[in-house]
């Protein structure tokens, strides 16, 4: 049986626990072939990122154009997008219709404070979006106010699907709740708070690349946004849950995509 193809639009990560690296460990993990188009080249580990050198525009749109011209692509999700130009180039092939089930994971600061993309470079691809999978930070950062309590994440969901994704997760792995992680889902006028215990653990580089790579392959297989954003956030919690003690560098390790202590 041929597997389902999804793609990423993403940066890469030297350390291997975020962007490109990450997304393609997902999508194999959950029964997906992955292609990748990559945006730009970190020096990063577990500690930090050190170095970001964006590729150009032009190699971006080859590298596009190359996978969607011999792949039957079921699904997109963009990560780091690095700069505006790039993004206009992401947001070409997205209006003329060639980026199905398109997930726009806004990454625009990493878990060490370093500045990894450009809000205008991410409010390009916000219209095309299926899902838009913004963390509590990102989401302050696109809307220019604060977001840390449930009832901000729901404002601030509802706020952005204004904006053209069809459907809005704000995630919030880093708000206290009841010891709980709650996400907010808003689409098609219902909003939804999910939760799922907190998993202790400083081992939490990548979560976002991963959430929204998981939303991507679960689109891909046909599941309607709500399934598809409950199936991720349920993948997500045993990949946190099963790294939380593993001793992968100094800082902020990865997640245990492919269940390896589980």
């Amino acid at each position: 049986m041929t597997p389902t193809t999804v793609l990423t639009i993403a940066g890469s990560d030297s350390g291997g626990g975020a962007g490109i690296q990450a997304d393609l460990k997902v999508f194999a993990a959950l029964g997906a072939y992955g292609t990748s188009v990559i945006t730009a080249v970190t020096a990063q580990n577990t500690r930090g990122v050190d170095a970001v050198l964006p590729l150009p525009p032009r190699t971006v749109t080859e590298q596009l154009d190359s996978v969607l011209a011999d792949f039957a692509v079921r699904a997109v999700k963009t990560g780091m997008l690095a700069t505006p130009a790039i993004a206009d180039a992401v947001a070409g092939a997205a209006r003329d219709g060639r980026l199905p089930n398109l997930v726009v994971d806004p990454v625009l600061v990493a878990t060490s404070g370093h500045r990894l993309g450009a809000v205008a470079a991410v409010e390009r691809l916000l219209p095309y979006a299926r899902v838009a999978t913004p963390n509590c930070a990102e989401a302050a950062v696109l809307l220019g106010r604060p977001v840390a309590t449930a009832e901000e994440m729901v404002a601030a969901a509802e706020a952005l699907a204004v904006g053209g994704p069809e459907h809005v997760v704000v995630t919030g792995g880093d708000v206290d709740r009841d010891g709980e992680a709650v996400d907010v889902l808003h689409g098609d006028g219902v909003t939804t708070l999910l939760r799922a215990p907190r998993v202790a653990t400083r081992h939490n580089h990548g979560t976002g690349c991963s959430f929204s790579a998981a939303v991507a392959v679960r689109l891909a297989l046909g599941d309607p946004v709500p399934t598809a954003v409950a199936a991720a956030k349920e993948y997500v919690f045993r990949a946190l849950t099963g790294g939380r003690d593993w001793e992968l560098g100094a800082g902020r390790g990865p997640l245990d995509h492919f269940g390896w202590s589980a």
